[in-house]
């Protein structure tokens, strides 16, 4: 019996929210906290505020969580000067890094640079593990000073042992609009990736490939669906399957002031292929607003590990 972890942060005035959370499920659609709603990790190095978190687990069965080197709550006001075109240019060009054996015992955090290009920033990293290549693709969202910190464009990088990375490369870009907030699947051979583009549509983009760096195409069924949402109003997507073969999509909505109001909602498609995901709210419960994270499936040994346990 397969069980979700889902790994996210708190959008929080204070910086407790921009640290690890973790929280748990026995069947993707009703999800409890686990630490009794604590922060599972923190960050002391760089900015010492983590967002937009991916995890994932190696084939020798090592867990890594890559993180945004990013405070908003520390840094926002006084070093970025209360504008998001400062993140965008002058943003940490790091991530930070996390390993475990179990979940539980976690390392100390790390910074990792993905080479040596000098982007404005490097936020909101997602993992796929390469069959074909036997490494392992991080992808994230980046401006960059070849035009002029303009639209961002998602790069990728290759590691096998995340020591030691490739010289990025363009997966994704688009001339009019915005890219960032991947997030990279393969279903029956081909591969499908999330993003969120802004603002020709300022909209979540389903796209399909036979390659896993592409070339991409749009599945317009998606797009369809996603015209029935508020515009420009959703981002970070993450998606998993469920263990009856279902696709389940989480967007994060950010579209209102309110804090309450403010996480993920849930989308439910038969095939990811079929682009056809249907808003589902009804069918799950969460017990607060989760914020930019990615969803993993685990076991049930490792959902009775998570359950009990009390990090510190």
């Amino acid at each position: 019996m397969q069980a979700y972890l889902f790994v996210h942060f708190k959008e929080k005035t204070d910086p407790d929210g921009e640290a690890v959370y973790f929280s748990i499920s026995e069947d993707g659609f009703h999800w409890k906290e686990v630490n009794g709603g604590s922060p599972i990790l923190t960050s002391t190095i760089g900015e010492r505020g983590v967002r937009d978190f991916t995890i994932c687990r190696t084939k020798e069965g090592i867990y890594y969580i890559l993180a945004t080197d990013l405070s908003l709550a520390r840094n926002f006001k006084t070093k970025y000067e209360g504008s998001w075109d400062n993140v965008s240019r002058y943003g940490s060009r790091n991530l930070v890094l996390w390993q475990s054996p179990d979940l539980i015992h976690w390392s100390a955090p790390r910074l990792i640079s993905l080479g040596d290009e000098p982007f404005g920033c490097v936020w909101a990293p997602d993992i796929i593990f390469d069959e074909e290549a036997g490494d392992y693709l991080i992808h994230w969202s980046s401006s960059h000073p070849s035009n002029n910190y303009g639209h961002k464009k998602i790069y990728y990088s290759r590691t096998r042992d995340f020591i030691h990375f490739t010289s990025p490369n363009v997966l994704y870009e688009k001339e009019d609009s915005d890219i960032i907030d991947s997030a990279l699947y393969k279903d029956n051979n081909n591969f499908y990736l999330f993003v969120k583009s802004n603002p020709n549509p300022a909209a979540i983009l389903l796209l399909q490939s036979e390659g896993i760096t592409g070339p991409f195409s749009i599945i317009p069924e998606f797009s369809e669906e996603m015209k029935k949402l508020e515009q420009g109003q959703y981002e970070a997507p993450t998606a998993f399957r469920t263990e009856d073969g279902r696709w389940c999509l989480f967007l994060d909505y950010y579209g209102t002031k309110i804090k309450e109001k403010q996480g993920y909602v849930p989308f439910i498609a038969d095939t990811i292929s079929s682009g056809n995901f249907i808003r589902s709210d009804k069918s799950f419960s969460f017990p607060y607003g989760f914020k930019h994270g990615t969803v993993l499936t685990i076991n049930q040994e490792e959902y009775d590990r998570l359950k009990c346990a009390v990090f510190i």
